[in-house]
């Protein structure tokens, strides 16, 4: 991969580790990944925040894109956004990459040494 490729992704994947650096933000990804659509109330349930925190950590994985936010009635309702995290998952692959040939040269030389 070109180091062109390997810069964008760096730069499309790190908002979105940024957002997931938190084990909350974590956590509401999880309940949202369930497929449906949740109210910040919903999502608050079981958790030692506010409704105003709960809305603080959603604002930062929606400016992420890894939620979508659409007003019902006089609730916004959350969902998740699997897409999202292809940027990630190939910035990911590409240090996997990375860490197989450098495991395989170091194998290659021990081998070679015995």
């Amino acid at each position: 991969m070109s180091r062109t490729r390997i810069a964008q992704l760096n730069r499309r994947s790190a908002p979105l580790f940024a957002a997931l650096g938190d084990p909350t933000r974590l956590q509401l990804v999880l309940r949202l990944s369930a497929g449906k659509e949740y109210s910040i109330s919903q999502l608050g349930e079981g958790l030692a925040l506010s409704r105003q925190g709960v809305t603080k950590h959603l604002r930062v994985l929606e400016q992420a894109g890894l939620i979508q936010s659409r007003w019902e009635g006089r609730e916004n309702r959350y969902r998740y956004v699997p897409e999202a995290i292809a940027p990630a998952a190939a910035y990911l692959e590409q240090v996997e990459a990375h860490w197989d040939a450098a495991l395989l040269r170091l194998q290659r030389f021990v081998e070679s040494a015995l």
